[in-house]
């Protein structure tokens, strides 16, 4: 084997890791948003007691609870 194909499988190498961590951050983003839509709809759906016990008023609920899933 030369040198070139030594060159070859760093370069393809590097571009599966690139590729990997993208694919990663692809779904680390998808899970974020996920838990965002879960964790808002739930807010909505809680009572005032159990808002109290969070220590949030009904208001900061339903504004936290209505954002779209992809607003951090």
């Amino acid at each position: 084997m030369s040198g070139m194909s030594d060159v070859r499988l760093t370069l393809h190498s590097q571009e599966l890791e690139a590729e990997q961590a993208m694919s990663m951050s692809a779904r680390h983003r998808w899970n974020l948003f996920w838990r965002h839509r879960h964790t808002r709809k739930a807010l909505l759906s809680l009572t005032p007691e159990q808002l109290r016990d969070v220590g949030l008023t009904a208001e900061q609920a339903r504004h936290e609870g209505l954002k779209p899933f992809w607003r951090g």
